[in-house]
Order: C-alpha cells, then structure tokens, then sequence
C-alpha cells in the first residue's frame, strides 16, 4: 500500500474528445519503477505500439513527477517528459527542472496522460484538482517565453507551466518543451510529440502537501543528504559559482572537448566561453529549482557589442559547447545569444549547435552547394553561426528548415550521413568519447540516442579517479552509473545530487518517503529494471545491436591536437562485456532469465 510520495492519481486528458479521467496509480509499478522515468515507460509501453508513428494521434505523452517531488527533499523538481521520440522513434523520457513537476503534485496528481489530438490549439489549465481546456488560437505562434506570460495572464500569476515555441508547432524532431518559458526539455524531439497534439501548454496551480509515510526518519534523510552536498566539491561549491559551464576549462584541459564538429577534441579558446568569463561578464544571479541546495542555473546578459541586451536563463555547459567550440566560435555574447534564441523558440541547443557544425563541416569540404546556403558556413565565424541559428529556430526557406530536421537528416541529405556526430540519430553531448572511453560506450547504448545523463562516465573517469582513456572496468561502471540514473529520474531528483549522494542516500529518501522497503541494493535494481523496459520498447520498435555504435569520426580518426591527442574509440573493447554484464544475448536482447529476475513481465 503506497503510504507517502505519491498523491496516487494520474490524470488522463484525451484531446480529440475533451475527456477528461482521474485514475488511481498501480501500486505494484510504483514500488517497481517508483514515478516520472520508470512509471511514465512502463504505461506508455502498456498502451501503445512501439511501432507506432511518433505524430500521430496514437502516440502518447507523459508528463510525469517522482515521489519526491513536492516533499523537501534537496534538488527535487523535476519533470519527465515520456512518449516515442520524433527524432528517432526510440523511447523518449527528457527531464528538466524548475517548479512544475512540484506544482503539478500539488494539484493532486502525480502525472498527466496526453491521449488524441485537438482539432484546434489548446491549452490545459489544471487549477486545485479542476481541469479546463482553453483556446490557444491566440497564443499559438507565439514564444514559449511570450507563451508562459500569456497563459498565467490568463489562468494566475503564480501559475507554473509547459508550454511549446514555434519549433514543437512546426514539428521539428529536436524541439524542446520549455517549463515556465526558459526550463528545456530539450531532448528526443519531445516538443513535437506535443506539437502533433495541437497543445500549446499545460498550466498548473494547487495547493495539495504531498505526505510522507514516515516524517521524522525522512526529515533526518534530508538533512544529512543536505549536508553531504553543502561539503561537496561540485554541489556544494563548483556549480554554485560557476554553472555547469565550470567544466569548460575542465574538460578542454583533458583533451575531451568536440571542436569544429568534432575533427578535433581541443579548443585553444576555451576560456573565452568558459564559466569563469561567463560570471565575470555575464552573470547576473544565480537560479536554483525547487528545494534545490546547489543553484548551478545562471540568469545572464549581454551587456555590449551587437548582441548587447539579450536577456535569459543559461546557457549550460553543453550550449556554451554546442555553439562555441563545436562550431569553432570562441564569442561567449554570440553564444549566448544563441542559446537564448534557442529556448524562445523551444529548439534542443545541443542538437541544434551540433546541426549547425555539421552544416559548416559539409559547406567547407564541398558537400554541400554553396547555391544552397544563403551566407558563408565557416567555422569561427559567430555570425554565421548565430544566423544559422535564427534560421533553423524559424525554419525560414530549405535552408532553415532542413537546419530544423537535426544533424543527421541534414549529413543524409547530402549523402554524408557519417557527418552527424550522433548515435542512434541524436546528437552526442560535450565529451569526446575518444578521450573519456566510458562515454562513448554510453552513447552508444543510451536507449534515447547519443546521452551524458543517463550515465554519466565522466564524472569518475575526470572528476573522480577512474582512468580516461582505459577500457577495462568501463562496462561495469557504465552499467552502474546508468542504473543509478534510472532509478534517480523516477525519485524526481536532480542528477546532481549524485555528486554527492549515494545510492544509499537516495534510497533512504524514497523509502521514508513512501514507505516501500527500498535499500540501495533495492534501488539499484528499480534503475536495472528500468533500464531493461526501456530496450525492450526499443526493440519492439525495430532496433537492434547495430543501433548500438558510434560515428565513424569517433572510431576511426584521431584527435588531431591537446592532452588526447591521437586517440581514438574502440567500442569493440567494451560493447559484449557490457551484453554480457546485463544479462543481454549477444544481440543485444534481454534474456528470459534476466526479466525474470526483474520481474518484469509485459503483456504484449
């Protein structure tokens, strides 16, 4: 019986017939994947076919909380996004903090099920348990900032929301849906799964507490968990200052940085766009998300120069990457900018950067036409970038609008699909697998595409002890770290934390909080768990182990300059153990006695 956590409701709102349902939770899937990641997977792969078209009215979004949601538990606002992907017809589950997945449990309600299409825009409005559908002709068009001020114009001032820019209404498969106007779920295209839907946005208001089964012993959870961060090194002190974008120089100065799409892995720049420049010329306050200890989010300015006045939340380590070294632009004020644009329009800045260092990689060998871009594609030119940006976010003439497709439809298009630093067509992130050996093996795997979050290698192979460039030892690390990540993304807390905490921590938390019996052992099998519904959508969804690879970049050709020079990825060394670590075949197929050993067990 669920005794703390959880409100025990899920909301199920179809669009094509305005229906509107309360539900109880099924107890046994929230002791087995807790909420938001694991309890948001295992429903949608209940209720529709992994085959199915990602638009189409049959797919599903889950807009999902974990039980720690809503409670104080340090770091604890996040939301899961959960449907097919648009980008690649994976499963999809993005995440993004803020204050909406704690408001949405105060309404009454742990999670949303978006069901059908609206024949015209709307907006949900979702105010102390009441659910209306309101017109969104208005605001339809509009900024998903433009769009957050409009639909509290109209619902309440203190109402947090989601809302889609013109990306997710024009469908592109790497829109993001954006929380209160500037939190991006950014990646797998999710904006789009809603976009397809006709729906603007969703706002919610309560004023629900969320009980805990036992408040005494998770108090004491809390306060030690608070305090082990306030001692950490990153949680406590690094993020704090400067961002996630304290790992520029870090990551440079290993050798690890994608530069130039990726030719080379080194940017003498770096600390041009760095952290430290970004809090000396930028920074205007730091912003924190729900319950949240650490406040690595940045509010920042350009404050001068041709860009001076853009105004907004970031940008994070990956878009300073994404449009700084990938694109071979060392212009923090255009990079930010850049990123900025990005959350207006709701667009995923890694995969958007990433596309436009693409497109210069294509202009400058000869691949593409010059008659076809409308200006120079080089690389280090800011204003190019920043105007490749412009025309993607508003998918202006072919040029823009084959920009909006992501990296890969873009290299295929001119038959250089090689070009696209992505797996399983998602562009990978700010660490280059040839010098930080376990992420590529976490790229390659990541049941979303191309992931940093979904285990996270590089925080023990530079900043914690693990050797860089060894393989022996990685596919055991990977598998922990993305196990530990599953069953974190269902508790409803931040990634971050796990500087920090332990499984031990973590577990200690959910379990006084909700009242299951979950050790760290328990915790790390509800993350393996999760791991393994995961793949078997992917696999009902016609993937297989050649999906499980890396650019020919990667495996291939050596970084050309810094620390990691003449380094390259061999998947190979890591790939089988890691099958074999996960109780998959050699094809990448969950074995019987591994799902029963999970307990898992899908009706179709």
């Amino acid at each position: 019986m669920i005794k703390g956590g959880f409100k025990g409701k899920l909301l199920r709102v179809n669009l094509t017939t305005k229906e509107v349902k309360s539900e109880p939770l099924n107890e046994e899937w929230a002791q087995k994947y807790l909420g938001g990641r694991g309890y948001g997977t295992r429903l949608l792969l209940e209720e529709i076919d992994p085959k199915v078209d990602p638009l189409s009215e049959e797919n599903k979004v889950i807009f999902a909380t974990g039980p720690l949601d809503g409670t104080l538990a340090p770091s604890s606002g996040r939301t899961m996004v959960i449907t097919k992907g648009p980008l690649n017809g994976a499963i999809a589950c993005s995440n993004a903090g803020g204050h909406f997945g704690p408001a949405l449990k105060h309404t009454g309600y742990d999670m949303i099920v978006v069901e059908g299409k609206s024949a015209e825009p709307v907006y949900i409005w979702i105010n102390k348990g009441k659910v209306e559908f309101r017109s969104a002709k208005e605001i339809w068009g509009k900024l998903a900032d433009e769009s957050d001020e409009l639909i509290r114009e109209q619902t309440h001032p203190l109402a947090e929301t989601m809302t889609i820019g013109p990306a997710g209404e024009k469908l592109s498969p790497i829109s993001s849906v954006m929380f209160n106007g500037h939190r991006a779920s950014g990646r797998t295209g999710v904006g789009a799964a809603v976009g397809s839907k006709n729906l603007k946005g969703i706002a919610v208001r309560g004023n629900e507490d969320t009980p805990v089964a036992d408040p005494e012993a998770f108090m004491k959870a809390v306060y030690k968990a608070r305090d082990i961060l306030s001692k950490d090194a990153f949680a406590g002190q690094g993020a704090a200052m400067l961002g996630t974008a304290m790992l520029v120089n870090v990551i440079n100065g290993v050798g690890g940085f994608p530069t130039r799409n990726a030719q080379d892995a080194y940017f003498p720049e770096a600390n041009k766009i760095s952290g430290e420049t970004l809090r000396e010329k930028n920074l205007i306050r730091n912003e924190g998300c729900a319950e949240c200890p650490i406040a690595c989010g940045r509010v920042t300015v350009v404050k001068s120069g041709p860009y001076k006045g853009t105004i907004g939340g970031g940008p994070e380590y990956e878009s300073v990457w994404s449009f700084g070294a990938m694109c071979g632009v060392s212009d923090l004020d255009a990079v930010i900018s850049a990123n900025h644009l990005c959350d207006k329009y709701g667009i995923d800045t890694i995969a958007m950067g990433s596309t436009v260092a693409c497109a210069m990689e294509l202009y400058e060998k000869g691949y593409m036409p010059k008659k076809d871009a409308p200006f120079e594609l080089r690389f280090g030119s800011a204003e190019a970038m920043l105007k490749a940006v412009e025309l993607a976010c508003k998918q202006e003439g072919n040029f823009g609008k084959l920009l909006a497709q992501g990296s890969y439809r873009l290299a295929e298009h001119y038959g250089h699909p090689e070009l696209s630093m992505s797996a399983k067509k998602q562009e990978f992130p700010a660490y280059d697998p040839r010098a930080i050996k376990g992420m590529g093996l976490e790229y390659a795997t990541s049941n979303r595409g191309a992931c940093h979050v979904r285990g996270y290698g590089t925080a023990v192979e530079v900043l914690g002890d693990a050797d860089q460039y060894a393989y022996e030892g990685k596919a055991a690390i990977i598998k922990t770290l993305q196990d530990l990540t599953g069953a974190l993304d269902s508790s409803g807390i931040c990634l971050f934390t796990t500087f920090g905490l332990s499984a031990n921590e973590l577990a200690e938390m959910v379990s006084t909080a909700t009242g299951f019996s979950i050790d760290a052992q328990e915790f790390m099998k509800i993350g393996e768990r999760i791991w393994n519904i995961e793949k078997l959508f992917n696999l009902k969804a016609g993937f297989t182990r050649q999906d499980d690879t890396l650019p020919p970049r990667i495996l291939n050709e050596p970084i050309k300059t810094g620390p990691s020079k003449g380094h390259v990825e061999d998947l190979g060394k890591m790939l089988d153990e890691y099958y074999q670590l996960r109780g998959w075949d050699k094809d990448s197929v969950p074995t019987e006695e591994k799902l029963k050993e999970l307990e898992v067990q899908i009706s179709k």
